[in-house]
């Protein structure tokens, strides 16, 4: 059983390596505000995307320009090849667009030495192209950005994953070990418990919703579950790289760890693999809550119980 040292710095732990989550989760987003610049005499090869409270061209872009922006300005020395996209609250041209410009802008003012050799034209609700940004999907306005390549989440949640299962099994070896345990030799019972716990914990958090006293309760709890979610996860991916490990006849819990988990990132890229990762994730979780009341692999597991070898010598005969 966790003692309270334990169960601290299990739960600080995760609370760091969630909010780094979160932090790597919000620098996924485009920087808005501050300026975008294109300073006179450099060049942007290809397109630019740009977000800010400013974007000046004062210098030469290749391609098309897409800007969102408080003010969006190209200077008398700013020459854009391609196609100018603005939404802005003023958007100004004083230089030169090789394609066409289309602005959706409070006011907008072309300057009568300006040259716009595909014509100029306003448009309400213009969509421009989103900055390239390594990220979820995010909206910024009229924006709506790229989603980031799914085996960068997977790589990056396999590490976060890590990082919980080593603390966990530096943190409670022992309590680690009956988990695995019990998900290995009691799965079909560790995954019954597991279903009944994710249908039964929503619901009583619900019902305290129903109560002013139970509202901080609900809330609170609904994070601790979250939480346990995380941690089941973990510990089923301990107990499938075991499963695997044992069909070797090999022991070892850090590559059982590592196994189990590279397992599950893979299963993201299968079809129904979403389907293997959830039984996964309730047979971890029946298992951890079973190895909170104290249960072990061995208690009521009629596999692991002596073979019967018939009466012994003096023992009286049925």
């Amino acid at each position: 059983m966790f003692t309270t040292k334990q169960l601290v710095a299990l739960l600080v732990s995760l609370l760091v390596v969630g909010s780094l989550a979160g932090v790597a989760a919000a620098q996924q987003g485009p920087s808005a505000g501050g300026a975008v610049v294109v300073d006179e005499g450099e060049t942007v090869d290809g397109d630019l995307d740009a977000v800010g409270g400013t974007v000046v061209v004062a210098g030469t872009v290749t391609g098309d320009v897409s800007a969102t922006a408080g003010t969006v300005l190209v200077t008398e020395t700013g020459v854009v090849n391609g196609n100018l996209d603005a939404v802005a609250g003023s958007a100004t041209l004083e230089g030169s667009v090789g394609g066409s410009l289309a602005y959706d802008a409070a006011t907008a003012t072309v300057d009568a030495a300006a040259v716009v050799d595909g014509g100029v034209r306003q448009v309400d609700d213009l969509a421009v192209a989103a900055p390239v940004v390594a990220g979820t999907p995010f909206q910024f306005g009229q924006f709506e950005g790229p989603v980031i390549p799914g085996w960068v989440v997977s790589g990056y949640w396999f590490l976060a994953n890590f990082v919980v299962g080593a603390i966990i099994v530096l943190v409670a070896p022992g309590f680690a070990g009956r988990v695995t345990g019990l998900g290995t030799k009691q799965a079909v019972r560790s995954g019954g418990v597991g279903l009944l716990a994710i249908v039964a914990i929503p619901i009583v958090l619900l019902l305290l919703l129903l109560t002013i006293v139970g509202i901080p309760l609900s809330l609170a709890g609904g994070v601790g579950f979250l939480l346990v979610l995380w941690v089941a996860g973990v510990y089923g991916a301990l107990v499938l790289g075991t499963w695997l490990l044992s069909l070797a006849d090999y022991d070892n819990r850090w590559v059982a760890l590592f196994a189990g988990l590279f397992v599950l990132a893979v299963l993201d890229f299968v079809p129904l693999g979403g389907i293997l990762e959830f039984v996964v994730l309730l047979v971890g979780l029946g298992a951890f809550a079973l190895a909170l009341r104290g249960e072990s692999a061995d208690d009521g597991d009629e596999s692991v119980s002596a073979p019967d070898e018939g009466p012994r010598e003096g023992s009286p005969m049925a």
